[in-house]
């Protein structure tokens, strides 16, 4: 018999720890903004919370900075893909910069969220984390970008194979008419 206390994966639990990020009108904004492909910004860094909280929980770690960082690790409120003046073009060495001063600007945040959100893109950043939960938030954050690109990517096979059927439904039919 195991006496070890039994860690628990809640969907409750987790809400409650985001619960007055997601709520937050400015963090409301990244639904306008796509992350990769389909994926708003808001669901990319959604899935990132969660995963964190998953994860960290299960090692123990610091879940609930984990979670709460990874809601906000993406908060830059414009769409990258688009050049405007007075933003550099590389967008991957910048942003995690200005989501931390957002997020600053709206919630106090714990010096382990500020290293996750800071750093989430290392090694692009240069300066490695300084919390195990800051790798794991950058790794889960490139796991959940691959997941949605391939979801998009699978998604657009389906579509083509669609078109395809249809062009040969619509040549064979303009055949018989003719």
């Amino acid at each position: 018999m195991n006496n070890s206390k039994s860690l628990t994966i809640s969907a409750s639990e987790f809400k409650s720890i985001i619960k007055d990020l997601v709520e937050n009108d400015t963090v409301k904004k990244m639904n306008n903004f796509r992350q990769h492909y389909d994926t708003t910004c808001f669901d990319h860094c959604y899935k990132v919370a969660l995963y964190n909280y998953i994860i960290c929980k299960k090692l123990k770690l610091d879940y609930i900075s984990a979670t709460r960082a990874g809601m906000l690790h993406d908060l830059f409120l414009y769409d990258w893909r688009i050049k405007q003046p007075g933003r550099k073009r590389l967008h991957a060495f910048h942003h995690p910069r200005t989501a931390l001063e957002n997020s600053m600007k709206l919630f106090n945040l714990n010096s382990k969220e500020k290293d996750i959100i800071l750093k989430h893109m290392w090694p692009v950043t240069f300066v490695p984390p300084r919390y195990i939960e800051s790798y794991i938030t950058t790794f889960v954050d490139k796991y959940c970008a691959l997941e949605e690109s391939f979801i998009h990517y699978k998604q657009n096979q389906k579509l083509n194979k669609i078109y395809r059927y249809a062009y040969v439904f619509l040549s064979l039919l303009v055949i018989r008419i003719i």
